[in-house]
């Protein structure tokens, strides 16, 4: 194996490379402090992508409420679509449901989600707390009413 890659200047080849020192048993190799880094990352990532989805999730349920004229497939088909994302998600990585037990975790979300359904509509009188339950909003059959 060649010398060792710095992770500032090329981190795809710097983790290819501590890949190959951790198949091999190289771990006097490693650069542990990016690794552990990067491990921390993944982790982030991970509850990031599922704070997106709920985001869009709770957006288009808001939108589906508030503007029931303009409900159409695409709505319906984006719902289902994030569902599906998140139940995927909460299943292949069931930590991740501790975040939907965390109030502070909802009020982030149901932020984002207002400002992308007020920025998609033009409305802006959304409820300040999200009014459903977790399970309503991940519930394959379920729409708010208007």
């Amino acid at each position: 194996m060649p010398g060792k890659i710095d992770y500032e200047t090329d981190i795809v080849a710097w983790s290819r490379e501590q890949a190959q020192w951790l198949k091999v048993g190289r771990f006097d190799q490693l650069d542990l402090e990016h690794l552990a880094e990067e491990i921390e990352d993944v982790g982030k990532s991970e509850q990031r992508e599922l704070a997106s989805r709920m985001a869009v999730l709770l957006a288009h349920l808001l939108k589906w409420q508030h503007q029931s004229g303009r409900r159409g497939a695409s709505w319906e088909v984006t719902i289902r679509n994030q569902r599906k994302g998140i139940i995927r998600r909460l299943h292949k990585t069931p930590s991740l449901k501790a975040d939907l037990q965390e109030p502070e975790w909802w009020e982030g979300v149901w932020e984002d989600a207002t400002a992308q359904a007020a920025e998609e509509t033009g409305l802006s009188s959304f409820p300040e707390y999200c009014p459903w339950l977790a399970e309503q909003v991940l519930g394959l059959d379920w729409l708010p009413n208007d």
